[in-house]
This record gives structure tokens, sequence and C-alpha cells, in this order.
């Protein structure tokens, strides 16, 4: 793109002129159908109707009417639902063919886009679905679609696995033994309040109609607004992935599960997309010679600072919200969008449903430098303060604090050995909110994860550090001790919890760093395994379960740091927080949280009265009938200790 042609589209004048406040896309129903597309440096733009989405096949060409601020327009009174389209786009002396950006529904790997009737998707009962009401405690749990339902002994029927179906079955267990939960059924029982799926949108790197052991992340987006084919029983058959989809949302809040989308706004699987085809050069960061910018780490970056961008981006958070029921995002390289799109969407969405049903987080970082137009404020970590304090962003310090920093596979942290810095670990408790290397305005900021699809589990992580031999498989007493600290610290750190699945269990990847390409059969969750550290498992439901009794730790308040009352480091590798746990229905007024990476035993001296002992190194159960401690208790090594104070 020349400097003029990227000067000309940054311009308030051209904003001004062209920015078009019409809903786009195909809109299909009994009184007809109408097409509207935008595309203000076209001179020519021809509908084509076809009668499938590959092929051959077409019926009709019909030359689109210009209209003000760059929109062209067609409407028929012919209810044209299950019609494929695409439209040809002379622009820059070049004509070329493109599926619609806003499609709804499209064909076999996306290439061709199909008019839908929207209300014919749905599901029985979908007018009546609702997500569950907001919990006290945010928990999230993230899925991959595939990885979720591919083993073969979680129970799922094969022509299931891998689908959209899988998310609608409740009563699998493992080898169909019916005694041993797995998928749904399972997670009711572990206690998560939020399922969060990674990309579910149609993605190009993954052959829709090629085999099932296909595999991909799905960090590729093609149609921003359409399901995913190869999650879907019919992938060439639109209105079947849209239903589907449905189905699988209809499901999971029917089992007590919130649900939030994984979304990837900051980049397109290749820069040749149906944006770039329906106004080249606009959707794009472009460098001051014109090449490509390429923050994203994935060849381009979408410049949400242009205003018909952040509208397109604005657009397809809230259709998703609207026609899908999804109740959060999590926006995949934050740091790529702008503050203001950010601040915009959470507006809008608080606006419709009210503050805070819809959940907001995201990555406050990028995988690079981007070409932003001057002025631009983007939402990475040095600018969390500009964003709405009710936008989540993934933690990394508290990450690193317990499990050794990303970028070395063989880093420690303070549960394997990498030593004990106190202050950092009073940080993590306060969900970095007020403290010196702390961004974040308050608990309501902070994402405090362990492990995510991204990098190493948390499992193989603790084998690089703590096992020579690498065995990935083999649970030894000692890593099993460091994963329950780990847990233990993440789950008293203020702010909203998430865990990627199968950390519960140990998940393991053979020490795979990233596996976005790599087969089915090393992502899958192996659900054998969840039986097999049962122990472990049901240390991460007893934490979850304690934590919605735990309303000091449960504040995400801006003040919710001054509840740290004192942090002591009582022995070597060993901190002590004491903590303010007042509030309505609080049980214990007080609580003191030990942790210990320490090889041999400590005696922790308590802070003055009576206590009781809520979780220690075997049980994260034992609130339930919480024994007494006063004056000294033992903890144990490589471990934690809850207490309260009535």
């Amino acid at each position: 793109m020349t400097t003029g042609m990227k000067q000309t589209f940054d311009s308030p004048a051209f904003r001004e002129k062209y920015h078009c406040g019409v809903p786009l896309g195909a809109f299909c129903g009994r009184e007809g159908t109408e097409f509207r597309l935008w595309a203000p440096t076209a001179r020519f733009v021809t509908l084509r109707l076809y009668r499938e989405g590959t092929g051959e096949c077409l019926l009709e060409r019909i030359p689109l009417r210009r209209e003000e601020k760059g929109l062209w327009r067609y409407a028929t009174e012919r209810n044209l639902h299950g019609v494929y389209y695409d439209y040809l786009v002379t622009a820059d002396r070049k004509t070329q063919s493109t599926a619609d950006p806003y499609a709804r529904a499209c064909g076999l790997n996306g290439g061709r886009s199909m008019a839908v009737d929207l209300s014919r998707t749905d599901p029985e009962g979908w007018a009546g679905d609702k997500a569950p009401p907001l919990p006290p405690e945010t928990v999230i749990y993230e899925i991959h679609v595939k990885d979720f339902s591919w083993d073969p002994a979680a129970g799922v029927p094969p022509e299931y696995r891998g689908k959209f179906k899988a998310l609608c079955l409740e009563n699998t267990t493992l080898n169909g033994d019916g005694r041993r939960p797995t998928c749904l059924a399972y997670l009711r029982e572990l206690g998560v309040t939020h399922i969060q799926l990674m990309p579910v949108f149609d993605y190009g790197s993954v052959d829709e109609g090629g085999g099932p052991e296909q595999f991909n992340w799905g960090y590729d987006p093609v149609n921003y607004n359409v399901p995913e084919g190869s999650y879907s029983t019919d992938p060439a058959n639109g209105a079947v992935r849209v239903r589907e989809m449905k189905e699988a949302v209809q499901s999971l809040h029917r089992n007590g599960f919130r649900v939030i989308m994984d979304v990837v706004y900051n980049h397109t699987y290749r820069q040749d997309s149906w944006l770039g085809r329906t106004v080249p050069g606009y959707y794009y960061r472009h460098k001051a010679d014109g090449t490509l910018s390429d923050g994203s780490g994935c060849g381009n970056d979408l410049a949400s600072e242009r205003s018909m961008c952040a509208q397109y981006i604005l657009d397809s958070v809230l259709y998703w919200a609207e026609e899908y029921h999804i109740d959060g995002f999590r926006f995949d390289l934050m740091g790529l969008l702008d503050v203001p799109l950010m601040n915009r969407i959470r507006q809008e969405l608080d606006r419709r449903w009210g503050r805070g049903e819809k959940l907001m987080l995201g990555e406050p970082w990028a995988a690079g430098e981007t070409a932003a137009a001057p002025g631009t404020v983007l939402a990475g970590k040095e600018h969390l303060a500009g964003l709405d304090r009710w936008i989540g962003a993934f933690c990394d310090g508290t990450r690193d604090a317990v499990k050794g920093d990303l970028w070395s596979r063989d880093a420690a942290g303070f549960v394997n050995g990498g030593g004990l810095d106190a202050d950092r670990l009073a940080c993590c408790v306060k969900g970095w909110a007020n403290c010196p290397d702390g961004l974040m305005k308050a608990p309501s900021q902070t994402v405090n994860y362990l492990s995510c699809h991204d990098d190493w589990t948390l499992w193989d992580r603790l084998v690089y550090t703590g096992d020579r031999e690498r065995r990935f498989a083999r649970c030894s007493l000692e890593l099993l001790r460091q994963n329950r600290l780990a847990a233990a610290i993440n789950f008293t750190c203020q702010g909203h919890l998430f865990l990627l699945s199968g950390e519960e269990f140990a998940r393991t990847k053979q020490g795979l760093k990233n596996t976005y390409a790599a087969s089915a059969e090393i992502n899958r969750l192996d659900w054998s395994r969840a039986w097999a550290n049962r122990e472990l498992v049901d240390y991460y439901k007893g934490l979850i379960a304690l934590r919605m009794r735990l309303p000091g730790l449960r504040d995400k308040s801006p003040g919710a740091a001054a509840r740290v009352l004192s942090v002591t480091a009582p022995a070597e590798n060993c901190a002590a927080v004491l903590l303010d746990n007042s509030g309505e229905g609080s049980v214990w007024q007080r609580l003191l949280l030990a942790y210990s990476a320490s090889r041999e035993a400590v005696s922790l001296a308590l802070p003055r009265g009576k206590w009781e002992i809520l979780a220690d190194a075997e049980s994260s159960f034992a609130w339930r009938e919480p024994a007494a401690a006063e004056d000294t208790v033992r903890l144990e090594p490589v471990s934690a200790l809850i207490l309260g104070q009535r």
C-alpha cells in the first residue's frame, strides 16, 4: 500500500465521509433478503448467487447499487435462505472475487458465503436459553473443542468426537463404565464456572473436507462471524454448523456453565482476506515502506484504530453475544488492539446486558512491534490503567513467580526450587494491584493462571525442572506436591481464576511447547489420567469450593489490596500472608495463607487466637470439619496451609 493511501485511510476526512453505521451482511427472512457491503473504494460490485457452497453452480449475477458512505446494496422479496453467494469487487483497477466479510454462514472452507434465516437455525428452546446466574467467583476452564472429546476413552461416540455435538453429551463416563464421569459430567463435579472455548469461528488452517484427524488450535481467522466447519457434523451446510454451535452453548448453559469465546481480532489467516479484497489496504496496518506490519507474528495486523475496522470488531462481538448467547470474550493479543476500542466494547456490552454481565479478558501483549497510526494507544501492559477496570488481563507475574520464567523450560519458580521473594508472592495474592511492579487498578483486571494452551503445560514444566529423565507420564509424589502447592497459590490470589483443561490432573503434552499444529493425539485430554490422579483432581475441586466461601479473596474492588495485613517469611522458602476476610456471609474474619517450598517441615507460629485449618497438604476439604490450631502448626514440605479465624 502506498504512503498516500495510508494517509488517506487514517485521515479524519475519510472517516467522516465513509464511516457507515448501517448493519452489514446478508439479511434473510420472510419479507425477503437484503445484501449490504461496505466497499468505499470500489467502482463496481456484483453479487453472485450459487446453488451450493463449492463448485460451478452459478444461479445469477446481480449488480449492486452504490449508496452514501461507501455502502453497496441489493434487496429482493425472495427468501434466499440456503443460497450461497460471493461478490466481484472492482477496485484499484483490479476485479477480485470475495466472500462477505460479514457472512453469518458459509460453505466448505469458507470460500463462499451463505444467506441464512437465523431463526431457522435455533434449536428447540433457544428463545428461553440463558446463562446461569453470575457466580460469586469466576473460575475459567479453557478447552479446545477437539481436545476435549478426542480421547476414545472419553465415552463419546466416534461420530461426535471433536465436534460441537460432544458438548451436548451430559453423562459420558470413562470407557462407558457408568461410574467415572468425563467431559461435561466431570466438569460439573469439578466446580468451574466458565468454559472458555478456543477459537470456534471459521479458521483456515484445517481442511473442513479432509480427514477427522487434522488438528489446529484455530488462531487463523477466515470468517469471523461463522462457526468452524470441522466442528460440525456437516461442514458443507452453513446452517448446520450454526445450529450445532448454538446447541453446544445451550448445553453448556443447561449444565451450569457460562461460555467464553476466544476471539482473534488482531490478524487474519492471510492478508489476502475477504476484508482485504473488499477494501484493499484499509483493514491492515502497514509500515512506512508499504509492507505489512507483523506485530501478531502471523504476517499481518488489523488496523483496529480505523473506524470501520473498529466497527467491524465491535459488530462481531455483539453478534456473537446476541445471536449465540456468548457470555464473555477472551481477546487474543489484546496488546494489538487500541484502548478506546476495548473500552467501547466494554461499554456497549454493559449497556445491552448490564454492568459486568459479559466477561472481557485478554492478553496484554503482542508478538512484536506494530505500525499503528500515530497517537494510537494500544491495550498492552503499559496502558492497563486506561482500560475499564472490568477488562481483565492475563497476569504473567503470578505465572512466572510460581513456576518459573516462561521463556526457559528449565527455569524454576517458587514451587519447583527457584527460591522465595516474599514481596513478589504478596503481590500475587493482591492480584498485582497497588504493587510497585503491578499495573492493575484492581483485581477485577487480573486473570491469574499457571498454564494455558500456549507454551508448556504446568505439569510438563514441573517435569523439566524436577525430573532429569523427563518422565512426563509418571506422576511422582514430589511433583504432585509441587502441583498442589502451585494450585493453592493460584487459588488464593485476588482476581479471576483460570486453568488449562487437564491442569488439575497433571496434563502432559509429552514436553512439547506450542502444539498448535501437533497431532490430535498429542493435544487430546487423556481422561484416564483424570482418574489415575484423582487425589490431585479432588484437591483442585476443594480449592474451588473453598474459594467461593472466602470474600477476602473474591474482592475485585480497587481497595482489595488493603486486605493483605502482613507478609512474613517465617523460614527459608516459606511465606505467610495474613488477610482480612470480613464480608457478607463470611465465616472466618481473617485468613492465614502459608506457602512452603522447603523440603523440610516447618513449625509455623500463628497469630494470637484460635484458628481452624481449612486446607492442608493432603486435603483442600478440611474446611468441612476444620481441625483447631493455636500457637503453632506444622507446615509440611512443599505444601500450603489455609487457616481461618472466626
